[in-house]
Parts: structure tokens; sequence; C-alpha cells
């Protein structure tokens, strides 16, 4: 395999949950080596474990889901949320709350190109680490901070998720329905995406910056502006208008027929969505001309957009009896946009994804070997793949002491007594 554009580029990674994660996988994926900072003290939730409890998980709960929803021998290395973001990345073990492991930290930090992390504020602050105290380790580090809503304003210190930063950027709001009451609205993480993907940006920016200038730099990226700013149209709605979009369900603001239908089978269903005169031209032809869309009131956008139940209920008449693909097939061929929604058993299957290796199988010694979600873009030039399965907790600690910082192994054995180093929890009720 040909040289990644990042390698030689190392990244201390004192991330939680998916938003900061999924940053340093991207870095990962393209050749840094990220090593994760974890302790065996405490097992963080929603990071590597779903409970700090003694307690199976739930069935059916995509995000805390264990192989064959057994917790197994240790937890920490087969909580589904973890995996699926810890290919390609290192694990060493040090306790940051006590001198000795800050010292350890310390001692990584001038070796380092990068550090990420996104902790509320004030758990930084408790453990010392800002971007000062930092700089005197390694001073041109890269610094990439990622608290919910940022280092200052009265909301710094208030600890957040994904949801939270869609609530307060007003994504949530739109993805209600006309017909039912707000608090149905379900849970979605689009925010920790957005935030991932924009800090990953920061950082190479950054790095290409240090490069050209040898200077690092402190990123602060606070995760509710960045999903602010993936929706412009509407914030823009009310500032240069004074109006605040209402919730749209299925339906889109200039497309019309627009939605999803059900189609035959069992919770099968299909998205259509016609946005000029010619693609429900293509439509009408697609369906062989019924009667009722001859109707005049059809003829136009806004006839259409005004007549939208209507048309609805026709389109559910005819998608109901039909195949998802078939329909999707179908109309493509007439210029309509039109896809089946696909469970994920049917995406592992997809003839698009398999043309194009989209899932990629990982063996893990703590939970078999799986499809896993793999590289998300190519570039010419540069292959690549997978390289290595979810770092297991603490499982390159004789890389981090012995070859990179030289510790002999009568002092990683005191380490390991004293709890730094470690491959389970300290008190682990799996």
């Amino acid at each position: 395999m040909s040289k990644l554009p990042l390698e030689g580029i190392r990244v201390l990674d004192i991330t939680q949950i998916w938003a900061g994660p999924y940053t340093t996988q991207l870095l990962a994926d393209w050749g840094a080596e990220v090593i994760r900072i974890e302790s065996t003290q405490i097992a963080p939730i929603f990071t590597r474990v779903w409970s700090r409890e003694r307690a199976a998980p739930i069935p059916g709960v995509w995000w805390i889901a264990y192989p064959n929803w057994e917790l197994g021998e240790n937890r920490a290395n087969r909580f589904a949320l973890f995996n699926v973001h810890a290919r390609n990345k290192l694990s060493g073990t040090m306790d940051l709350t006590r001198p000795e492991g800050r010292a350890v930290f310390d001692s990584l930090l001038q070796i380092s190109d990068v550090l990420v992390e996104n902790n509320t504020p004030t758990t930084m602050s408790k453990l010392g680490i800002g971007y000062e105290s930092v700089r005197l380790q390694r001073p041109d580090i890269i610094m990439v901070r990622m608290p919910g809503f940022g280092l200052s304003g009265p909301y710094k210190d208030y600890r957040s998720m994904g949801n939270h930063g869609e609530a307060i950027s007003g994504h949530s709001w739109l993805r209600n329905y006309t017909d039912t009451d707000f608090s149905e609205v379900s849970t979605t993480t689009v925010g920790d995406g957005v935030a991932g993907l924009y800090a990953a940006f920061a950082t190479v920016s950054a790095l290409r910056g240090r490069r050209r200038a040898g200077k690092g730099c402190l990123i602060e990226l606070a995760q509710c502006e960045s999903m602010a700013s993936f929706m412009p149209r509407q914030i823009l709605e009310y500032a240069m208008n004074r109006r605040i979009p209402s919730a749209l369900g299925n339906r889109h603001w200039s497309f019309a027929p627009h939605g999803c239908f059900p189609c035959k089978g069992e919770d099968q269903w299909v998205t259509i969505a016609i946005g000029t005169d010619n693609e429900w031209e293509g439509f009408v032809e697609a369906l062989r001309g019924p009667e009722w869309a001859q109707d005049s009131r059809f003829a136009t956008v806004t006839g259409r957009f005004n007549n939208q139940v209507e048309i609805g209920q026709h389109i559910t008449a005819w998608t109901q009896e039909r195949d998802a693909y078939e329909i999707a097939t179908l109309l493509q061929g007439h210029g309509v946009a039109a896809g089946p929604v696909v469970f994920d058993e049917d995406a592992f299957s997809d003839p698009q994804y398999q043309a194009r290796g989209l899932f990629e199988p990982v063996t893990h010694v703590d939970c078999g070997t799986h499809l896993y979600p793999g590289i998300m873009w190519k570039a010419s030039g540069h292959p690549n793949k997978i390289r290595t399965p979810p770092c297991r907790l603490g499982e390159q600690n004789n890389y981090v002491y012995s070859d990179l910082l030289g510790y002999t192994p009568k002092e990683c054995l005191r380490m390991e007594v004293e709890g730094h180093i470690g491959t389970r929890y300290a008190i682990d009720d799996s």
C-alpha cells in the first residue's frame, strides 16, 4: 500500500462518545497514528460501555449493542458504538488525575502533533489540560477542543450530546411532522457527524498551516455552532424575512409531490421527489397516464404543492401494490428521483455497495468477524482500507510506554501496580 497522506502525524485522543472519536477516526483512516488516552479507573458510558451498572443491553437499541447481545468477558472491547469508530487506532492507558499519569501524558505530548478532546470544559480544567499547558510540552502542537457550546458564553459549562446541538440549531424542530406533537420527534445524531467532519477538516488545515509557518494553534469548535452552520436556509429565512420555517415532515419546501410512500410487503417504503414539470410528466408517463393525474390542478409546481394531500393519496394507492425497488427502478428510468428505504440488512446486500466494496470484514479478538463500514472516500494514488481492528483497552500499552517513552520493564510493572497500565477496568461489572 502506498504511503497515506497523514502518515508521520501523531494524534493524542481524549474523546468521548461520537463527535470527537469520529474526528480522530477520519485522521486515523488516512494514516495518522491516533493514540487513545484512556483510564482503567473509570468506564466511560456511551464511549466504551453503555452503563456502569451490571445490566444486560437493551435489544433493538443500536448504539448500545453488543455482539449476540452478550456482555462477554471484557465489555470494554465489545461495545458497537465504540468499535465502529475505533479502527486504525491505538489505545494506551494512564490515570490523568494523578501526577504519575500526567507525567506520562506530558511526555507523549512532547512527541505528538495534535491533541483532540470533546469533553465539557470543566472536565479539562479539573485535569489541568488546556492549550497553554500543552504548549509548554510542545510549542507547535495543534489542540482541537470540541465542547458542546464552546469555551465561552453562558452555556460553556453545559454538558451536551449531539441531539442538544440539533435542538439549539433548529434542526429538531424541522424534523417534526405536521400532524403530530413535537414530543414524538425521534433522537438523531447528525450533529455529532457534522462536528466530527468539521473538526477533521480544521485539523488538516492547521497541519498545513503549521508546515508553512511552523506554528501550532488552538482550534475551538463548538458543536452547536457547527450544526447551526449546517442550517443556513432556515436561519436566513428568519434573519431576512422574520419567518420561522414550519415543520415539513416528509415534505419539501420546493418539491411536490415529495415524500415516503408505503409499498408492497411489511414495512416497505419508497421515497419520491418531483421538482419540475418535466419530472411530473415523466412520473405520469411511468404510471401510464392514470386519469387522476390529468387533473389541471396538478399541471404546475404550485398546483401540486397546494394539493399534496390528495396527490399523496393517489400515489399511495399505486405504490402499496408494488415492490419498492421495482418502483425506484421504474421512476428513475423516467427521470424521477426515487429510492427504496432500506433496512441495515438491505444495505449489506445492496448491489451498489457490493460493487464498490463499502463494507469490509474485520476480525476482532473479543467480537469475532463482522462487516464494518469501510473508508468513506477514495483517493487516486492512495488505495485505502481498514488496516487494524478496533483497539482494545490498553492494547498498545507496551508500544506507548516502552517503545515511545522508553520505560523499563520494572517501571512498567510499577505503573501497572499503581493502576495506570491495564487492559481491564479497576471495577469491572461485566
